[in-house]
């Protein structure tokens, strides 16, 4: 355990072991780590925990620099516990390099059926009482680090003070192909008013589209597809995004002695927003963190895909209509283009074949919760569908929402102090 300093903050570096498999806690244990952070006036003061979690899945906590972003309002009553979910950052990193270690694509497949919400849960409650002493701890989850939360409040709500949530209340019983059945259309809405706001990306999308299927380039070992540019869509559930994608869609093309080719800066930039190798657990873990009971995920975003023809590249080229753009939606060819995910293309095939995931939620328990929860939804998100999350906030008791349009998915990125203030003053009924 070492400790630093940077402005506002003193931070300090913990490490923890868990069990891989909670129900053997005697069996293999994997290592865990999380970022202390505490005001650097307050560091000796007796402060109540808050810990972090992530969304994803399949990233670390944000690296924060001093008081940034929303860690500056939380460490002016928190201590802060900014934890990496076990298989990202440096809690037992799980990708192409780590996972061999493991056997086959079978026993890969296996390890991973352990890295869900309801092993993070269990995991933080070890963690708990070595920091708190057994005090509940307030959560704060982030996109499907509110997943994690939901699940929290379902399995073990007494290691609980209050929990927060932003943009992050799943469905308690749709199965994958309902999360993106409802996904497409909201997709679609995204791209038509990202069309209206730059009429003259239709075109530019059209071309790049076009030479992409006609020349399929490869950047640094990454196969460059139609379906690939795509999925850069998932670039307009971001709050400025938008105008980020339109940015980086004029540097498309230039003029070369061999005539109009798609420029390196283009390549590089599609090549470096496609690829998994920093969160391969975002590509491998996206529909299991849907999976309940017996029915498998079964690549639920391809399959699904097919209800909605609008989508399908050639059909767009074929004709003279927008070629739309998609989102949060991992396909099978994402582990055929991608040097980070080839590797592994067997082991996520086992992974959405999967028949016996352990339920998430409980509706009952769900029902009867006396934890104060207060969750921002954001009116129209890319990421999680607005009515499967107020149909989830009616399910649990005493749960206060905050209905916003005026961030996207990121608000807590781009809100910062504000949103955390919104949330803390709803729970405390302070408003």
């Amino acid at each position: 355990m070492s400790s630093y300093r940077q402005p506002g903050v003193v931070l300090t570096d913990r490490h923890f072991t868990v069990p891989l498999d909670h129900t053997d806690p005697g069996g293999e244990q994997i290592e865990l780590f999380g970022r202390e952070a505490v005001a650097r006036g307050k560091a000796d003061d007796d402060l109540p925990w808050l810990v972090y979690l992530e969304g994803g899945p399949g990233f670390g906590a944000r690296r924060f620099v001093g008081t940034e972003a929303w860690l500056g309002r939380a460490v002016e009553e928190f201590r802060v516990l900014l934890l990496d979910q076990r298989g990202t950052g440096l809690s037992t990193p799980a990708n192409r390099q780590t996972l061999p270690l493991r056997g086959g694509p079978r026993e890969q497949a296996d390890y991973l059926a352990h890295f869900r919400s309801d092993n993070i849960v269990r995991d933080c409650e070890l963690i708990r009482p070595q920091l708190t002493g057994g005090a509940p701890w307030t959560v704060l989850g982030q996109s499907f680090g509110g997943f994690c939360a939901v699940h929290y409040l379902s399995a073990a709500p007494e290691g609980l003070k209050a929990v927060l949530i932003t943009g992050g209340l799943p469905s308690l019983d749709a199965h994958a192909d309902d999360v993106y059945r409802a996904a497409y259309p909201r997709i679609e809405r995204k791209v038509a008013a990202h069309y209206a706001r730059y009429p003259q990306d239709v075109e530019r999308v059209r071309e790049i589209a076009a030479y992409l299927a006609e020349h399929r380039p490869e950047s640094a070992g990454h196969r460059l597809t139609p379906e690939g540019f795509q999925s850069l869509g998932i670039m307009l559930g971001s709050g400025n995004g938008s105008h980020q994608l339109h940015y980086l869609l004029e540097n498309a093309f230039v003029r070369t002695p061999l005539g109009i080719e798609l420029s390196d800066t283009f390549q590089e930039a599609m090549r470096t927003a496609n690829s998994f190798a920093g969160h391969p657990l975002y590509a491998l873990m996206h529909e299991a963190i849907y999976g309940q009971g017996k029915q498998p995920t079964g690549w639920a975003a391809e399959r699904v895909r097919a209800e909605f023809p609008q989508f399908d590249v050639a059909t767009a080229l074929a004709g003279d209509g927008p070629v739309l753009l998609t989102g949060e939606t991992i396909h099978p060819w994402h582990f055929e283009v991608d040097p980070a995910l080839r590797p592994l293309r067997e082991t996520a095939e086992l992974l959405a074949s999967r028949t016996d995931w352990p339920e998430l939620y409980d509706p009952e328990r769900l029902a009867a919760n006396r934890v104060p929860v207060a969750a921002a939804v954001y009116h129209d998100d890319m990421y999680v569908d607005t009515e499967h999350a107020l149909r989830t906030a009616a399910s649990i008791r005493g749960l206060r929402t905050w209905v916003t349009n005026e961030f996207e998915h990121d608000g807590l990125r781009a809100g910062g102090p504000r949103v955390l203030d919104r949330l803390l003053a709803l729970v405390r009924d302070d408003v």
